[in-house]
């Protein structure tokens, strides 16, 4: 089969597209033929070396955690899923023919495989980050970065319970902000009072890491309302940085339960062919995300 892996650390250009064995369904997996799968950053962080509170990784490595496919295997122990079922879900190597999943749901009706791939690691992430950060219905919750797939799945999640969002954002995605609900503002000089004249902030999140903390800080008055996803130096300021997963089956069936109500959709920006992952992982980093990014097998 065809996998992108990389055999050392360093940038967009260690990515190779390979043929490797395929992969197995062991007990309480699953093995499905990928049609598409996600892009985070956490793929670009993890090639790069960072350490984010993972396992070790040994190289040489796969790429990616997200898929939407076809299941064709299921291992020992399994229940409530059969060969031919669409699935999307979490697992390993997901940039490749065939990928094993360790969480896993039926798609919602309606979505694509393309779509379906978007979802998985960015619900889960705002789903923590919210429960992590306090924020409850009736208060304000500041994004910084909030165009991309954890941000749309944040605003979102948060204005199903009735929480306030004030996003800030590139010029170019303000609309897109204002049409999931969010109070929106652009970053860069005066965006404090900016923020600042959009409400009274009791939480924030930082999901772009672009050295901002210290004012997240300021905004809220307590580094214990603040929680990042993207900068390693946040606990200098005593801002927890988030970067391990919690119940991923827990996730998905929230998701399931957004989606099918039409409280969740987060749209795929940029589709990329397998031997396309330098390129999506380049586009990736350079942050201005409108939604998800994703790979096509």
């Amino acid at each position: 089969m065809k996998k992108v892996s990389f055999a050392e650390f360093g940038g967009p250009d260690v990515l190779e597209l390979i043929d490797a064995e395929e992969p197995h369904a062991g007990p309480g997996r699953i093995r499905v033929a990928v049609r598409a799968a996600g892009v985070n950053p956490v793929d670009w962080r993890v090639r790069e070396g960072q350490v984010l509170g993972a396992h070790p990784i040994e190289l040489p490595a796969g790429v990616g955690l997200d898929a939407a496919g076809v299941v064709d295997e299921v291992g020992e122990g399994v229940e409530g899923v059969e060969v031919g079922d669409h699935v999307f879900g979490e697992g390993a190597s997901t940039y490749a023919e065939f990928a094993v999943l360790s969480a896993w749901a039926r798609m919602p009706e309606g979505l694509t495989f393309e779509e379906a791939a978007g979802y998985p690691s960015v619900v889960e992430t705002a789903l923590r980050i919210i429960r992590e950060v306090g924020v409850r219905s009736g208060q304000t919750l500041l994004v910084s970065g909030a165009s991309g797939g954890v941000g749309s799945a944040v605003l979102q999640i948060a204005r199903d319970r009735g929480i306030t969002v004030i996003g800030t954002a590139g010029a170019a995605n303000q609309e897109y902000l204002r049409g999931l609900g969010a109070l929106a503002t652009t970053y860069g000089e005066g965006w404090v009072e900016r923020v600042r004249g959009l409400g009274r902030v009791e939480a924030a999140l930082d999901l772009a890491g672009s050295g901002v903390i210290r004012e997240l800080v300021e905004l809220t008055g307590d580094p214990e309302k603040v929680v990042t996803i993207a900068d390693l130096g946040a606990p200098e300021f005593g801002v927890r940085f988030s970067g391990v997963a919690a119940s991923v089956p827990a996730a998905l069936a929230e998701a399931v339960d957004l989606i099918s109500r039409g409280r969740l959709h987060i749209p795929v920006e940029k589709s990329y062919a397998l031997g396309e992952a330098a390129a999506a992982h380049v586009d990736s980093q350079a942050g201005h995300t409108r939604g998800r990014r994703v790979v096509i097998v």
